[in-house]
């Protein structure tokens, strides 16, 4: 009897290793820049016409959700959003804002709107996730770094309701370390449900959604785009590359790359916007240097089989470096107005660059959320083991 048990724990075991060797992060600079081509070519050589890329999509989209702990998400609850603290600046207005992405666990961020407001279904609605940007002076990083303010501010003032928000672990997200097990699973469940919250304000199109960000925000754009096709239009920036996958664990922490049923990396993943509108932004100095000769031609050759060549385009600035600096803003704003919809009359100079100075800088102070005055509600979840246990499938 004891034998037989032995022998059985042993297969057991052994069919357990053979899973776990089936699954593999990507991390980093998981393989070099010439791997990255030859495992492009062998991606482009798996499908010949749209039906075959279809498949292929539905196979990494798959694998992602998979991956993530996703294919099976959460029920979604009330989102309870708390919109707070009303500023009115030059063309636009501030709010703070939370919501529930689940039970007691608060997303946090701001949300940016046109001064003069607008009816039913008249604005576009914008994502902004903000990347792995520290506090360079004063400012606390993330969402409230002076850069992030401007894009979201001048992208208000052009007419679209913006929203920006925390990373997990970040500014006020403190329920969660942004290092944990599951912060890919849980920053991406936020991305979901930050689309949600913008479906819900009475003045947003849906049928207008747009997302842009850069680093790990470029990751967070393109990562939710893959998933969710409610995204209209996409603009991951200095972040798409087939030989780096994200050094985070928010990036590439679980096995949204490869296991046993699909293989992708991050240009693949960034193909799967296709035909939805989608601009490029790389530049000369970071792991998106071989964007206009590698990453770039493979997703355009997508775009083309779904007949949507027009659609997708490369900026890449060959003497920039790893930001989300003015020129890398001015591309943004004149793709968002073209693809959205959006108004550029009032703030486009002489020479087409975007006037940004009317934007005023507010402090963390001014843009958090929860204060001494104002407490995250008591029914707030505390630690990763109760986050975690929320992310259970919906029944």
């Amino acid at each position: 009897m004891k034998l037989r048990i032995l022998i059985g724990l042993v297969v057991v075991l052994s069919a357990m290793s053979f899973a776990v060797a089936k699954v593999e992060l990507c991390r980093g600079n998981y393989h070099g820049e010439a791997a990255a081509k030859v495992q492009l070519a062998k991606f482009a050589g798996s499908y010949s016409d749209m039906d075959g890329w279809k498949k292929r999509a539905a196979t990494v989209r798959q694998g992602m959700l998979r991956g993530m702990g996703l294919d099976t998400p959460p029920k979604k609850c009330d989102l309870k959003p708390i919109v707070t603290g009303k500023r009115t600046h030059k063309g636009y207005t501030v709010e703070n804002v939370a919501f529930e992405s689940l039970p007691g666990f608060f997303v946090t961020g701001n949300l940016y709107r046109p001064l003069a407001g607008g009816a039913a279904k008249s604005c576009a609605g914008i994502l902004c996730p903000h990347g792995h940007f520290r506090d360079r002076g004063g400012d606390g990083g993330g969402r409230f770094r002076p850069s992030m303010q401007t894009r979201c501010a001048t992208l208000a003032r052009m007419g679209a309701v913006v929203l920006s928000l925390d990373m997990v672990g970040w500014g006020e997200s403190t329920q969660y370390p942004h290092k944990g097990a599951r912060t890919l699973t849980l920053q991406t469940w936020n991305g979901i449900r930050a689309i949600d919250f913008l479906y819900s304000l009475k003045e947003v199109d849906p049928k207008r959604i747009g997302i842009t960000g850069a680093s790990g925000g470029g990751t967070q754009t393109f990562v939710l785009t893959a998933v969710d096709d409610r995204i209209s239009v996409s603009i991951p920036c200095v972040m798409v590359s087939a030989h780096f996958f994200g050094g985070c664990s928010c990036e590439s922490g679980m096995p949204i790359h490869k296991s046993a049923a699909h293989e992708t990396n991050n240009a693949d993943i960034a193909a799967l916007a296709a035909p939805r509108p989608q601009l490029l932004i790389s530049n000369g100095k970071d792991w998106t240097k071989n964007t206009p000769k590698v990453e770039f031609p493979y997703i355009k050759g997508v775009y083309k089989l779904c007949g949507a060549e027009s659609k997708v385009e490369n900026l890449h600035l060959a003497k920039e470096g790893h930001d989300y600096g003015p020129s890398k803003r001015n591309g943004a704003y004149k793709f968002f107005a073209k693809h959205l919809k959006l108004t550029t009359d009032k703030i486009r100079k002489d020479d087409g660059t975007f006037d940004e100075t009317p934007v005023t800088i507010e402090t963390k102070k001014i843009l958090t959320v929860f204060t001494d005055a104002r407490h995250r509600p008591k029914h707030a979840v505390k630690g990763p083991a109760a986050v975690e246990s929320l992310l259970k499938p919906a029944e």
